[in-house]
């Protein structure tokens, strides 16, 4: 019997099996409802030979997670080689890419979108899992952007990318709802005539970028890590310095707030910080009215 990979391919045939149906099930009863007796029924083979390659649900489902999006980006790579050896113009590669984008994520919306408030969410492996497949989708909306509009949109592509993603999500959202009905194809277009929009406005006016690489690329694979939280705050609060800075109001007022800043800053700086301090200071800046909704921002910030 040949081997690859320490796995015989009778053994690795069982386990596509299984993700096959395993998918199917999960896509028609649900995350919870589902069960591994369905899904052994569903195989044609007993429970105990499920949990002999997957270990528990959890176990299966995220494998059936990671091979589901493992696919759509094997596609869209040779999609890519294909319309280069074609000689394709940027913008159709672009619209042909959103359109294989929809309809792969329409067929497949359960695990793309659907599973987001499931228990599912708690377990490890499936978060190691969701954070590597969140990069390379990333990465990939990145390049896509970059390889149609070029080094003009360095600057500012992870807004693009961003504003990007945002319009992929709705109208596939209002698509699977049924709120629209229009063929992938036309859709994709419309989608590309709208980043084009997009980018247009941004050279023109020359927009000065919102996200960068720390913030819409690294957050996403851990958009609880300090040292970024920490960032975030710190680049906040000197922006609200900066607005303070041109208030309307006395000189010795604005010093006053500036200081509060400052004392802020060093506190949140600590390695244990005062959390009734903080909660002082930031009741303080709060009762600028100019400031208050900055100040409530930063407040969900921290």
């Amino acid at each position: 019997m040949s081997e690859y990979g320490g796995v015989s391919s009778m053994e690795e045939a069982k386990k596509q099996q299984i993700l096959h149906r395993a998918k199917e099930v999960f896509q028609e009863k649900g995350y919870v409802s589902a069960s591994m007796q369905e899904i052994a029924e569903s195989c044609g083979m007993a429970k105990g030979s499920i949990y002999k390659i997957f270990p528990s649900k959890e176990d299966l489902f995220t494998e059936v997670f990671v091979a589901c999006h493992q696919t759509m980006f094997d596609h869209a790579r040779e999609m890519d080689r294909k319309n280069h050896a074609e000689h394709l113009s940027p913008k159709e590669c672009l619209r042909q890419n959103i359109e294989f984008q929809l309809q792969y994520m329409l067929e497949n919306f359960f695990f793309m979108f659907e599973f987001t408030e499931l228990p599912i969410k708690e377990n490890e492996k499936f978060i190691a899992a969701w954070k590597k497949k969140r990069a390379t989708l990333l990465a990939l909306h990145r390049d896509c952007i970059l390889e149609t509009y070029g080094s003009r949109v360095e600057a500012f592509v992870w807004d693009v990318v961003a504003i990007y993603r945002g319009i992929l999500r709705e109208y596939l959202y209002y698509t699977v709802r049924k709120v629209i009905a229009l063929p992938m194809s036309e859709l994709a277009q419309f989608i590309v005539e709208r980043i084009d929009a997009v980018v247009n406005d941004l050279l023109a006016s020359e927009a000065k970028p919102i996200l960068q690489s720390t913030n819409a690329y690294f957050q996403h694979l851990n958009p609880l890590d300090p040292l970024h939280q920490q960032q975030n705050v710190s680049g906040f609060l000197n922006a609200l310095a900066a607005k303070i800075q041109n208030l309307s109001m006395p000189a010795s007022a604005r010093d006053e707030l500036l200081e509060v800043i400052s004392l802020l800053q060093k506190e949140l700086a600590q390695d244990a910080p005062n959390r009734t301090l903080i909660h002082v200071f930031v009741t303080y800046l709060e009762t600028i009215p100019q400031l208050r909704p900055d100040v409530r921002q930063l407040a969900l910030l921290m």
